[in-house]
């Protein structure tokens, strides 16, 4: 009997993807024949996807990739041509041997071209697109020219201004003049939708994205199209009833600033906004978003597109988790607590000699350290070099609360699982916080280290904090554990530093620093680092970048990871 090893078969190639060859303004481009919807399923292709396939563009309003299709605001007209056939249903040919092509005509006018709508129209082979002929042209100026017939002319005072697609295209494609000399029809302003939106009727051009993302994403059909005619308006079904968790996403999608953020609205033009990549830090989903900062202060969060993580969507409640960020009792002073009780300001270096001195001395076992999962893993890995080098008992505080199957995770810690992979925490989160309890209540544990938790909430009362020797606690806002610490360093948000979370599918991103922190506040990563190099021993690092490279090479989840190799979008490890 042999004892060779099976090959292990070699997996099946994936069949090629089957192309259609067309023209794309007499240019000759090979398209897939099938494309992604809006579900992810592959449909055939449509003249839009082609367009955009070939590196040129279609205007568009009601068309959004992630949304169904209805083609309704025919701003993506454009002129085509296809193959001409004979009486015997054969092509016809041109005297050098190519496909002669008819374009495409009205019935009755045979001279004047006949535009598809691109969004839902597909291709088929031998099709010619003209998306920049001058027939092409003159449908989008007169679509522009029927929306703007009642449109108010209020961009000085407009949220989308700076961001409002019917300025574009009025400048790209539409006309100089207005031939409307007859009166607009006036429609409800400022309507209350609900608790975080307002609409403005009269800007809103009735592509409807609002009223398909409510129904077909957010699964809330609290939205529809009431009145006729030119007195079409948008409206809920009760007024105030637009109440889900999802509604300020009809203020992304919407292309002309008819739906407006309550938060939002009026705060700041949005081209004085600098706009910063970073990480939703509400719950382990990790969505990508966009702060938007001027001088400092955070005006929003946007959603930023990740198909692997959240696609172009947010929850409000994680959009709206930014105000804490500027908060007037932010912690921003080093402070210590003299042997009377009393508090009193120092300075970083005069407090990490300090805790130096005592760590460096700690007997072995009577440290124990819980970190929040609401820390980088760069912090979080350098707690665990401190914690290994010291002997400490360490651990996470779990955060659990209501989810959704949409984006929203039951999980309100936006980096448990890099709590875990950096061994600071255990599969079960929270396991070892009745031992550190005991610890201190017996007097085994004598220092306490704390980062961005307030533990009198989770089973580590006040009149325990009193028996410690010594509580080094680092967080941002001040809280009854804050209180009672001996050494106060201050913290920072994750808009005021870089690092890395990974979310709760197991993908690493990054997020970059959007504001500076308040005062004397910095990020945990910088004094942690200062810490373990004193009293652990040289790092050989000194950049964030550098931290997580070694990090890379020490902890296994993260091994052959780099930086710069994560993108803006994230990379995948085993969980």
């Amino acid at each position: 009997m042999s004892n060779a090893a099976t090959p292990t078969p070699t997996p099946a190639a994936p069949p090629p993807v089957e192309k259609i060859r067309i023209k794309v303004d007499g240019r000759e481009v090979e398209v897939p024949k099938l494309m992604p919807d809006w579900q992810g399923k592959l449909q055939p292709t449509t003249m839009l996807q082609a367009v955009q396939f070939a590196g040129g563009e279609v205007p568009h309003y009601c068309y959004h990739p992630k949304l169904p299709i209805v083609g309704n605001c025919r701003m993506c007209l454009i002129e085509f041509g296809t193959p001409m056939m004979g009486h015997d249903r054969k092509p016809v040919f041109n005297p050098d041997g190519t496909p002669k092509i008819a374009r495409s005509v009205l019935p009755y006018e045979p001279q004047t071209p006949r535009g598809a709508i691109a969004c839902a129209t597909p291709i088929s082979p031998g099709m010619e697109l003209y998306p920049d002929s001058a027939a092409t042209k003159q449908m989008r100026e007169a679509v522009l020219e029927s929306l703007l017939i009642n449109h108010p002319l209020d961009c000085p005072i407009c949220d989308q201004a700076g961001e409002c697609k019917l300025q574009e295209y009025s400048i790209e494609h539409g006309q100089a003049n207005s031939r409307f000399v007859e009166a607009k029809v006036h429609k409800p302003k400022a309507v209350d939708l609900g608790p975080r939106i307002v609409l403005d009727d009269e800007r809103c051009i009735l592509c409807t994205r609002c009223i398909r993302f409510t129904k077909d994403i957010a699964g809330d059909d609290a939205l529809g199209i009431v009145n006729r005619g030119s007195y079409n308006t948008i409206a809920a079904w009760k007024e105030g009833s637009f109440d889900n968790n999802y509604t300020l996403n009809t203020v992304d999608i919407c292309p002309v600033g008819a739906l407006t953020s309550k938060d939002f609205r009026f705060k700041m033009r949005v081209w004085f906004l600098k706009e910063t990549k970073s990480v939703c830090t509400s719950c382990a989903t990790g969505c990508n978003i966009t702060i938007g900062s001027r001088e400092g202060t955070v005006y929003r969060y946007e959603p930023r597109q990740n198909d692997a993580v959240n696609g172009p969507w947010m929850c409000d409640s994680g959009r709206l988790n930014y105000k804490w960020i500027g908060r007037e009792d932010r912690l921003d002073e080093v402070q210590t607590r003299t042997a009377d009780g009393r508090t009193q300001t120092t300075s970083w270096e005069t407090a990490l000699k300090e805790l130096t001195r005592r760590l460096s001395t700690a007997a072995p076992g009577s440290v124990a350290v819980v970190a929040s999962a609401r820390q980088t893993n760069e912090e979080l890995y350098l707690l665990k070099r401190l914690a290994t080098k010291l002997g400490a008992l360490t651990d996470s505080v779990p955060r659990e609360g209501d989810g959704d199957p949409l984006l929203v995770s039951a999980d309100k810690n936006p980096n448990s699982n890099g709590a875990r992979l950096t061994g600071i925490a255990f599969t079960e989160m929270g396991i070892n916080l009745p031992k550190i309890a005991n610890g201190i209540a017996s007097g085994v544990i004598k220092t306490l280290i704390v980062l961005g938790e307030d533990v009198t909430k989770h089973g580590i009362k006040p009149d325990l904090l009193g028996k410690l020797e010594t509580l080094v606690v680092s967080d941002i806002l001040p809280n009854e554990t804050t209180n009672h610490a001996h050494y106060l360093l201050p913290g920072c948000a994750h808009a005021e530093k870089r690092g890395t979370f990974v979310n709760s599918k197991g993908r690493v991103q990054k997020f970059i620093k959007a504001v500076e922190g308040p005062r004397e506040a910095r990020p945990e990563w910088e004094f942690l680092h200062e810490l373990v190099h004193r009293v652990v021993g040289p790092t050989g690092f000194t950049t964030i970048e550098g931290l997580f490279n070694q990090m890379a090479k020490d902890v296994p989840a993260f091994a052959g990871l780099e930086w710069a190799k994560l993108g803006d979008t994230g990379v995948n490890v085993e969980i």
